[in-house]
């Protein structure tokens, strides 16, 4: 019989609100459990950005963890950290811990996984950052994204119209690379991460993710 304290975590508030991820990861936690183990407390939930290591629920799972001698049991290794020096004070804290996705994983293995994906979301930024540069030099405007500043003018000659289409597209395309940099890589995902951004379509509306793959083709 194992004891553990499970803990969960969402990328962000919006997903928390609406529960998105939330119940995957409970279930992929109680299916991995097997007949005599047992959660101490309900499980710890997180509402905070991957790339934050400030993490109060955590915090208190691994006290826990800590004072009762128990396991720290996620549903998936890149719920604790994508990053090298985090994952090393997680080490540090003397609280084993396993990841239900990786439950044989060694030490050695999991700070590889940690700096080949810091190393993934570097390059990523990376990226993100030249695209913005090349789309100033071009003239694309950054910024907000209010629907009326987005729109394209019918009354414009075809040469203008398809020129600030462009312009919107490059723009969304910038900001779909950073909705990359946190991890969200499928089309609906990035749909809704574009959504609570506050980033509309050009005719003012919501994305979906055939509208984002058309904006990306």
């Amino acid at each position: 019989m194992t004891d553990y304290v499970g803990y969960i975590r969402v990328s962000t508030a919006e997903q928390g609100r609406s529960g998105l991820g939330l119940e995957a990861q409970e279930e992929a936690i109680r299916r991995f459990m097997g007949a005599g183990d047992r959660l101490l407390v309900p499980l710890y939930r997180e509402m905070e950005s991957g790339k934050r290591n400030d993490r109060p629920e955590l915090a208190k799972a691994l006290a826990h963890a800590r004072l009762t001698g128990a396991k720290l049991l996620v549903a998936k290794l890149d719920r604790l950290a994508r990053n090298v020096a985090f994952v090393s004070q997680l080490m540090d804290a003397g609280v084993e811990f396993t990841a239900c996705d990786m439950p044989d994983a060694s030490r050695m293995t999991i700070h590889i996984i940690a700096a080949v994906d810091e190393n993934e979301r570097k390059r990523i930024s990376d990226r993100t950052k030249a695209a913005l540069a090349a789309a100033k030099a071009r003239g694309v405007i950054l910024g907000g994204w209010r629907a009326n500043g987005v729109k394209v003018d019918p009354s414009l000659g075809l040469e203008a119209r398809q020129r600030a289409a462009g312009q919107f597209n490059d723009r969304v395309r910038v900001a779909v690379e950073d909705v990359k940099a946190e991890g969200i890589v499928s089309l609906g995902g990035i749909a809704r991460r574009l959504n609570e951004r506050g980033v509309q379509t050009r005719r003012g509306g919501e994305w979906t993710a055939t509208q984002v793959a058309r904006v990306l083709a």
